[in-house]
């Protein structure tokens, strides 16, 4: 029995799902999202929540029956609320900029690194005096904005000696004692 999958969806006002040939697309105010379902699979809507349906008692369709709750679930949250992540630079010299779609990261590289961010993807970039500098990522595509982040952190991952590298905000790196003299 999936509980992931049996779970209700419940759509709020101003936000609308369809479905159509197996492509279930949602509208709200953040944009629009579609996602494509195996073939048997169903959604019913009854008095604003949803639940999906699976075709059969197998294996896989036990394991997609919750992927797709989650992932409809994600889509229904991302264009009412939408997504945000925050990453912080730990490190002397570590800095980050942006100007629309671009995001300018010095790292301690002999170079800086330009990303170019997708549309959906807006960032925001803070650097105060005596804190570390931060990025803040939001978007109504929570598969997408987990890409970049994850891109944006492999420049300079958090190293177990010294903490430096970019790491989420409240993540906690384990920490390693280094030599003994």
């Amino acid at each position: 029995m999936s509980r992931i999958g049996n779970a209700i969806i419940t759509i709020p006002a101003g936000t609308t799902v369809e479905i159509k040939d197996g492509v279930v697309t949602v509208k709200g105010k953040n944009g629009e999202m579609t996602q494509s379902l195996k073939e048997g699979f169903e959604l019913k809507i009854e008095d604003g929540q949803l639940t999906v349906v699976r075709p059969s008692e197998s294996k896989e369709d036990k394991a997609l029956h919750g992927l797709y709750r989650s992932l409809i679930n994600n889509m229904v949250t991302g264009v009412t609320e939408g997504f945000k992540k925050e990453m912080e630079l730990v490190g002397v010299g570590y800095r980050a900029s942006s100007q629309g779609q671009r995001l300018d990261l010095s790292l301690g590289f002999s170079h800086n690194i330009v990303m170019e961010l997708p549309k959906e993807v807006k960032v925001e970039t803070t650097a105060e005096k005596g804190k570390n500098p931060t990025i803040v990522l939001t978007s109504h595509d929570n598969q997408l904005l987990g890409m970049v982040a994850a891109k944006i952190r492999s420049f300079r991952k958090p190293e177990p000696y010294k903490g430096k590298g970019i790491k989420f905000v409240g993540e906690i790196i384990r920490r390693k004692a280094g030599k003994s003299a």
